[in-house]
């Protein structure tokens, strides 16, 4: 019997376990953390004969002929190196489902921003045409989830460089990038590294789809010649000319039909349309789902609106060029939220905006201070340190009252680490205190 450790017990171990002993394999799961979620769930799978440890770090104790790893697990986690020197295959849960799922054609979405809208576009518009095709990945849930359900016609996987980096030999059908820029440095090192990243997916894939208008890879056209570039300013085989999105010339829907806020979002729609296109969708069904899409939660979501004041919860704005996306697309003046879990990035166009077009700024978080003295050297005083988001709601709305603001904007600029599991509980939680604080 084949033997596999599983290094991780979040979603995406969840799913490579059950794909791992339903097809026979002898499966341990290794977790460091040990909370009673994870005993319940641990508890189920030894009653399915999976051995669980809980509560210590990785490190392979006997040979397994494959190890795989979730997400947030570094690469050169000292026990995978163990585990590749002792001959075990080391593979992520993408490319794990990628050995049962490589003969479906697949969409994979990547990109520092933008991909969740995209893959979600994508989506719908699959929906639309009458196919199953489900959107997993880094959005929704694992892709080894598809294992255990009827074959899909097309997987839709948005990808992050931790998926990407543990799946090489991924070839999706369709390969998307949306955006660049620094990000997640703390694991990848260097900016080419993480570039680097990106790049070997869509190297890989049949066809590749690039945003034209984003600065670096506008700046790497000649790299890619066989890529379909999209465009909102240039002549591009998908781009806007006239009021209209057109593919190769022929429109296909007026740009004003578009109900996502923002020139960014209308990049992530010219990319969705070429996605499709190429995967042979028929027009009437793409310009359908792009009438149809509204966008997804904690991207420009508007969670309320109480005195003409509008509150929108952009948690998904994680780095400096997303929360600086969020405040050109939402309507000022506007009290801003920001805070978390500090990022390396530039921040200089972020702070020149929040500087433009921000009454008053509520701090929370481990950044709160960073971003005060930033503020401060600016000559910018409208902001408080609020330290957490329960009182920075709070203070929002009476500052927004008071200034006659249009907008509450929760776009952080950083991780939510600092105080929430993730970007969606923090989302979720800021969502919460504005129907609380309205009711």
């Amino acid at each position: 019997m084949s033997r596999a450790d599983v290094i991780g017990l979040g979603k995406s171990g969840m799913a490579a376990v059950k794909a791992l002993h339903q097809r026979g394999w002898e499966v341990a799961v290794f977790d460091r953390a040990e909370t009673p979620t994870l005993r319940q769930a641990g508890s189920h799978l030894t009653d399915l004969g999976v051995r669980v440890h809980l509560g210590v770090d990785y490190s392979p104790h006997a040979t397994a002929d494959l190890v795989v790893v979730s997400p947030g697990v570094p690469w050169n986690h000292p026990g995978l190196r163990a585990a590749r020197a002792q001959g075990s295959e080391v593979i992520g849960e993408v490319q794990l489902a990628w050995r049962w799922l490589a003969p479906c054609p697949w969409i994979a979405v990547t990109g520092t921003n933008g991909k969740t809208t995209t893959t979600a576009l994508i989506g719908r518009i699959f929906a639309e045409a009458g196919l199953y095709a489900p959107v997993c990945g880094n959005i929704g849930y694992p892709v080894s989830e598809l294992l255990s359900g009827p074959p899909p016609d097309w997987v839709i996987a948005e990808l992050s460089s931790f998926q990407i980096e543990s799946a090489a030999a991924l070839s999706p059908r369709i390969a998307v990038w949306t955006t660049f820029s620094p990000d997640h440095l703390n694991r990848h090192g260097t900016l080419e590294a993480y570039a680097e990243i990106k790049a070997g997916l869509l190297r890989r894939s049949h066809q590749s789809i690039l945003n034209g208008d984003d600065v670096y890879l506008h700046e790497h056209l000649q790299d890619w010649p066989d890529a379909v570039w999209t465009s909102l300013h240039e002549p591009a085989p998908v781009c806007v000319d006239a009021g209209y999105i057109v593919i190769e010339g022929e429109p296909l829907i007026e740009v004003a039909a578009v109900r996502l806020p923002g020139r960014h979002n209308l990049q992530n729609v010219l990319m969705a349309v070429a996605a499709t296109w190429k995967a042979g969708i028929a027009p009437a069904a793409i310009a359908a789902g792009v009438r149809a899409f509204t966008g997804v939660p904690h991207r420009l979501e508007v969670v309320a609106e109480q005195e003409n004041i509008v509150f929108i919860n952009d948690s998904k704005a994680t780095n400096y060029d997303a929360a600086l996306m969020g405040l050109e697309a939402t309507e000022g003046p506007m009290v801003l939220i920001c805070g978390g879990q500090s990022k390396q990035g530039d921040p200089a166009a972020w702070l020149r905006a929040v500087e433009e077009r921000c009454s008053s700024v509520m701090l929370i978080g481990e950044a709160a201070g960073l971003f005060a003295d930033w503020l401060a050297q600016r000559g910018y005083t409208s902001f408080v340190d609020c330290g957490d988001i329960e009182h920075a709601v709070k203070s929002a709305w009476q500052a927004a009252q008071k200034a006659h603001a249009r907008s509450v904007l929760f776009s952080p600029a950083c991780a939510s680490y600092d105080q929430f599991r993730n970007f969606e509980e923090r989302g979720d939680r800021f969502r919460q205190l504005v129907h609380d604080l309205l009711s």
